[in-house]
């Protein structure tokens, strides 16, 4: 997977935790290190992580059950320790179905729940800080969850919680289907506020960007007109014919729309 991710264009890997153990605590710091020199030794880097509470099953970032919640929170807790022994920047908090209000069944409290996730956050943000990395809450389509659907939902929830570690990004595929504003817009809007720490980029249909009907030339552009030099992560869930001609197809068009900005700049 680096080899490759190198050779078609791509400067790191945004790693899901499930694809690397059954259960992430079984990872250790010295086996995440050692990952990240395989990385590096192939010309990449493990930029962060994603997909935080897929696995192991039962997990939850707003079911009250104690004995949920505290598995939960260790598992939460491991993947910071995780994301900075990699050499990573962020991780990014979407697991849409683990972080539903209603998760608790029939006549379970919205409420409850929303104080259940505020805990987690608060708890992420404050060992991302002391690790030096950053927990992203990620705005998701009302398609896939019920909790945190805007960017503005987001960031009421981090005024609330008052956390540095703690912050919010954009996945263009989930704005595009749910925020009023268009993503650049949406970038120009938020960008200037400091909230946003991470950048994932989709067309809307979920393939890779350049695949549909989104065009993402307004959307660098207005990431360079804000200063943005961290990542911008590629995060297809349609693999058409295959995942590696996705990921090659999405790098080259990517950098393909960089390089032509940078020579009609120039």
């Amino acid at each position: 997977q680096c080899a490759f991710a190198a050779a078609v264009g791509y400067d790191g890997l945004e790693v899901a935790p499930f694809t690397l153990a059954a259960d992430p605590r079984e990872l250790t710091a010295a086996a995440a290190r050692r990952l990240a020199a395989v990385a590096a030794d192939h010309g990449v880097a493990i930029t962060g992580l994603h997909w935080l509470l897929l696995a192991p099953e039962g997990l939850s970032l707003t079911d009250p059950d104690p004995a949920v919640a505290e598995r939960t929170r260790s598992v939460i807790l491991h993947l910071v320790e995780l994301c900075a022994a990699m050499g990573g920047a962020v991780l990014v908090h979407g697991s849409p179905a683990q972080r539903r209000l209603d998760s608790g069944g029939p006549g379970g409290d919205p409420a409850r729940a929303r104080d259940t996730a505020l805990a987690h956050l608060a708890a992420a943000g404050g060992a991302a800080r002391q690790a030096g990395v950053t927990y992203c809450l990620e705005p998701l389509g009302r398609d896939e969850t019920d909790f945190v659907n805007t960017v503005a939902e987001a960031v009421g929830l981090l005024e609330t919680v008052d956390e540095p570690g703690l912050k919010t990004m954009i996945d263009t595929s989930a704005a595009g289907r749910t925020e009023r504003l268009p993503v650049p817009d949406l970038i120009d809007r938020w960008l200037p506020t400091g909230h946003i720490a991470h950048v994932q980029v989709n067309d809307r249909n979920r393939r890779g960007p350049g695949e549909g009907d989104d065009r993402f030339a307004p959307v660098l552009a207005a990431l360079a007109r804000n200063g943005w030099s961290a990542t911008v992560a590629v995060e297809p869930f349609v693999y058409d014919p295959d995942g590696p001609a996705v990921a090659a197809r999405a790098a080259g068009y990517l950098r393909g729309l960089a390089e032509a900005a940078a020579f009609w700049k120039t």
